[in-house]
Formats: structure tokens, C-alpha cells, sequence
């Protein structure tokens, strides 16, 4: 569809070139000074779109994208630099539809800012943002800081646990035990009653008890200590990586300017 001929929608507009790959925004629109039709679209231009060029509405037409122009990007970058002015001079419109391999006839006027338009301030620069709201002359440039800070989380668990096992003790322990003697006395006066009570001749039998000792094993279970788990706090150092984001300011086009 035909581009518009409201300045006011097309001003701030989205400019693609043939290919749909994006050029830059409308910064201005200059009118044909006698017909006061829209004719040259003034479009941030660059890296940044701190460059200002300027691209014919010939040809140009409506699009989902935005306003679809007759010409690949290259080669609108690559159009003369031509300071964006409240007048287009014939020179600079004729060299200007040359590069485009447009037909300018001499006798057509030059081309200008339509009435009530921001214009220039004081520097030569166009008085108004082309992204959003006109705020002042200067951009904020901002970036992104970081912060660090701790936060708690669980790292783990610890469990105290019993169990029982089994292990061999030897210990060493002194045991006594009887053991039998003989033992012979003569006869003396003091035990010759004992010797001769009972008859002279006869057989007999005499029974001695031996005893010993032996290890008795007694087990009782006694507390020895009392166990728990404490927590302790140690500080360590741990490095953090990120990355940040900050925008730059560059500037494109004539250093003149």
C-alpha cells in the first residue's frame, strides 16, 4: 500500500529496505516545496543511528515492517552526506537522485522541513528523539553494577549413628590350684599312740579333695562418654563471575557536524 501522507504517522517510523533487513528509524520528513507532498524520508542512519541520510519516498510503500524503500541498505549507507538542513539546496537534490538513479528535473524546487516541525537547535543537530518522546539534548547512558550477597541454603546432612560390634579382649589372670604331697614322719614318742591305734596289719584307703581356680568371665555394660553433633561456622572465600551489561555512546557520520 502507498506510504502515507501523514507526517505525523510517518515520523518515528521503521524504514526496511527491499530485502526487509532494517535500515533505521524516520527522523524527519522534507516536503516537495511546491507540491507539499512528502518527498525525501531523513533516517537515522549507522551503528547507533547517530548518522543522519537521506532516502527517496519514491517508490517507497507500506509494509507490516514498516516503510519498505526501493534500495538495499548498503546502499543507502553508503549514500553523500548531506547536513540535514532546513532547505535542500538544488546541488545536494540533484547529487542526491543521481545516487539513486532517479530523474530530477532542474526545474523542480528543493525540498524542506514541513512547517511546525522540531528542526535544528543551536549545534546543527535535530532538536527531537527519533526512538521515543522528545526529552533534551543529551542521552543517559546507563550500565549494569553487581551486587553480591550471601543467601542460606542446605549443603548437606550429618547423622550421628550407634551400632554394636564385636571384638576379642585378652586379658591375663593368676588362678592357684592344689596339688598333692607326700609327706612322711617318723615315729617318736610324741605320735607312737597315733601310730599304734588301730590293728597291726591291715590295708587302707585315705582321700584328699584338690582344688584349683579358674577365670570367670562377668560382662556388664557401663556408660563410658556421651556423644552429640555441634555446628560449627567457618567462613571461606568463593569467587563470583558474571557478566554485566553497559551501553556506549558512539558517534557515526561527518565530524563537521
Amino acid at each position: 500500500m502507498p506510504v502515507t501522507q501523514n507526517i505525523e504517522q510517518l515520523r518515528g517510523s521503521t524504514v526496511v529496505d527491499l530485502t526487509g533487513d532494517k535500515i533505521g528509524k524516520v527522523e524527519e520528513i522534507y516536503l516537495d516545496d511546491q507540491t507539499n507532498e512528502p518527498e525525501w524520508l531523513l533516517v537515522n542512519t549507522g551503528m547507533f543511528g547517530t548518522r543522519s541520510t537521506f532516502i527517496p519516498l519514491q517508490g517507497a510503500d507500506a509494509q507490516d515492517e514498516g516503510i519498505r524503500v526501493p534500495f538495499e541498505k548498503a546502499k543507502v549507507n553508503d549514500a553523500p552526506g548531506v547536513e540535514p538542513d532546513r532547505q535542500l539546496s538544488r546541488d545536494e537534490e540533484a547529487e542526491l537522485y543521481r545516487y539513486y538513479g532517479l530523474e530530477y528535473s532542474m526545474d523542480e524546487s528543493g525540498s524542506g522541513l514541513p512547517e511546525g516541525s522540531p528542526g535544528l537547535d543551536a549545534r546543527g543537530a535535530v532538536g527531537h528523539d527519533t526512538s521515543g518522546p522528545t526529552t533534551d539534548s543529551a542521552m543517559t547512558r546507563s550500565e549494569e553494577q553487581v551486587r553480591v550477597g550471601t543467601s542460606s541454603e542446605e549443603a548437606g546432612r550429618a547423622r550421628l549413628r550407634k551400632y554394636v560390634v564385636t571384638e576379642n579382649v585378652q586379658q591375663t589372670v593368676p588362678v592357684q590350684h592344689e596339688e598333692v604331697r607326700v609327706e612322711r614322719e617318723p615315729i617318736t614318742d610324741a605320735n607312737i599312740g597315733d601310730a599304734m591305734d588301730g590293728p597291726e596289719i591291715s590295708e587302707e584307703e585315705h582321700e584328699v579333695t584338690l582344688r584349683k581356680e579358674v577365670p570367670v568371665v562377668d560382662k556388664q555394660a557401663v556408660p563410658v562418654e556421651r556423644v552429640r553433633l555441634e555446628k560449627d561456622t567457618v567462613t571461606d572465600e568463593a569467587q563470583v563471575e558474571t557478566e554485566v551489561r553497559k551501553e556506549q555512546v558512539d558517534t557515526d557520520g561527518d565530524s563537521r557536524r
